[in-house]
């Protein structure tokens, strides 16, 4: 079983990472192709494709000035310490024994709109480039088109050597967008946390991120590789809702907190 989860705007690199374990990202030469695209940009084409302040700007063009591969422990950092957004901040990584981190490398996938594919090992250097972005590319007018099938066709090497073919998709709709699930000819499960209020089911994407992380931190915790004990899951209040469920889309349901 394999889940895909977001990365996050919000990065560390100030502080390491507990281990010194790392891989390197399979689509390196790819993102070198993007670092490129980038860096023609001056700041104020920047601020405005990516809706960002001057200072954001600023920042993002000096960080893709400063990429440069080889990555090593002294110029980039593992993924999964390296993002701090909401997904990740419930999880409890930083307690994760040898154990839990080589059952999260086996199993937990992040996409990436520079790196693509992740494992939660491989090194990465801070960047900003949403999935979304409208970059013009020779591939097309947004990263969608720039990564094509190369993540769909990552996810169906690793599926194949999965002893359970699953995959769960925790990524945020703007992420899941890059897969081509269909291509995949595997049981996929897209999993939904929702708040009940008065009757009516919500999805709040703040609880929804959160959920996600605690969900994730869960599968990797309980070395989950059986997508039914995933129904078992009950962090934060949430009940997993077989009437409100399918074959493919899972609802996990709480009332909403006040």
């Amino acid at each position: 079983m394999i889940t895909i989860i977001s990365p996050a705007k919000s990065v560390n690199f100030e502080d390491p990472a507990p281990i010194e374990s790392f891989s390197q990202p399979d689509h390196l030469s790819q993102s070198k192709k993007l670092v490129r695209y980038l860096k023609r940009l001056k700041k104020p084409e920047l601020m405005e494709l990516m809706s960002i302040s001057d200072n954001l700007a600023a920042l993002n063009i000096s960080r893709y000035k400063a990429f440069k591969p080889p990555f090593h422990l002294a110029n980039a950092k593992q993924a999964l310490y390296a993002f701090t957004g909401d997904v990740y901040r419930h999880m409890r990584i930083n307690t994760y024994d040898a154990e839990a981190v080589e059952f999260a490398q086996s199993h937990l996938r992040i996409l990436s709109g520079l790196y693509g594919y992740l494992r939660p090992l491989d090194l990465i250097q801070p960047y900003r480039l949403e999935m979304k972005t409208r970059l013009t590319t020779d591939r097309g007018t947004d990263i969608y088109r720039f990564w094509g099938n190369r993540i769909s066709n990552s996810l169906i090497k690793d599926l194949k050597l999965d002893p359970t073919p699953v995959l769960v998709n925790l990524a945020s709709k703007e992420y899941a967008r890059a897969v081509n699930f269909k291509a995949l000819k595997t049981r996929v499960i897209h999993v939904d946390f929702k708040e009940e209020e008065q009757g009516e089911l919500k999805i709040i994407a703040i609880f929804a991120k959160w959920a996600r992380g605690l969900m994730a931190d869960y599968i990797i915790q309980n070395r989950i590789n059986d997508p039914e004990d995933l129904k078992k899951f009950r962090m934060a209040d949430y009940v997993f809702s077989s009437k409100d469920s399918s074959a493919t889309s899972w609802v996990f349901v709480r009332p909403r907190p006040l």
